[in-house]
């Protein structure tokens, strides 16, 4: 990572559940993340509506092997 990488979005939870369990996936395969919601946490236990979205986010240089490894593209 260098000092001008952003972090990009790689999963979108339906909830805080689901992207802990995709942290935790991504975390041990050794790469960092971080969760962002625009919710206050453990208030919303489903999604209306976007409410209640979890982002798993990774750095740039990480995104591929992210996506590899959550299944993704």
């Amino acid at each position: 990572m260098d000092m001008g990488e952003k972090l990009v979005d790689v999963f979108r939870a339906s909830g805080e559940m689901e992207a802990y369990v995709i942290k935790g996936l991504l975390e041990s395969n050794g790469i960092p993340c971080i969760l962002r919601s625009d919710a206050a946490t453990s208030v919303h236990a489903f999604t209306v509506d976007g409410m209640g979205e979890v982002t798993v986010a990774v750095w740039e240089s990480r995104v591929e092997e992210a996506k590899t490894i959550i299944g993704g593209e």
